[in-house]
């Protein structure tokens, strides 16, 4: 039993770390500290690299310690919990870079002129009267998150932007559709073939 409530309380903290982040103020800006990088700080909150050094009127990586960084805002706090919820049903099993891939699809389909302009619009888009993810069909999408899809989703978002367009995947021993064996493969990670 307190073998049990020890994990409960990790999965907690885990998730609360996740749902408010502490080194944030309410003027949206943090201090670098010591062993800081724009990478590292970057996937603490969430937020792409580019988006960072966009609101700092930086070009360069160079940062040093003291310096206030304005933290812009790119996804609500709610829509990285209900990706981070997708992806735990959708990447469950899969290995850690295949659950970025798959939280980087929702965010390259809100980037594009074709998906809804949210993370919410497009986790609950329907098509042909179906959701496009099976989780959302099925209910596993209101499961809690895994440590691992939280961290997931933040590398994903500071990632924003810079990968290969992947806009859809799917599992190719379980797949029925020939339309998405159409799509052109951008990379294959454990079950999942990522496709534009």
């Amino acid at each position: 039993m307190k073998k049990f409530k020890n994990i409960l309380l990790a999965t907690t903290l885990t998730i609360s770390a996740f749902l408010v982040p502490t080194n944030i103020s309410a003027a949206s800006s943090y201090t670098v500290q010591n062993g800081d990088s724009l990478w590292k700080i970057s996937n603490t909150f969430g937020i792409p690299i580019t988006s960072i050094k966009e609101s700092n009127n930086q070009s360069g990586n160079m940062i040093y310690i003291g310096q206030r960084l304005t933290i812009p805002t790119t996804v609500s706090t709610s829509d990285k919990q209900l990706l981070a919820q997708l992806v735990e049903a959708e990447a469950k099993g899969e290995p850690y870079a295949g659950k970025v891939a798959v939280a980087t699809v929702v965010l390259n389909r809100v980037d594009h002129s074709e998906f809804p302009n949210t993370v919410k619009g497009v986790i609950y888009q329907k098509v042909s009267g179906y959701y496009a993810f099976t989780p959302v069909q099925n209910g596993a999408i209101n499961n809690t998150p895994t440590a691992s899809s939280i961290r997931a989703v933040n590398e994903a978002l500071a990632f924003r932007g810079q990968g290969q367009g992947s806009i859809y995947f799917y599992n190719p021993k379980t797949s029925t559709s020939d339309w998405i064996n159409s799509r052109q493969t951008t990379v294959t990670i454990g079950n999942h073939r990522f496709a534009k």
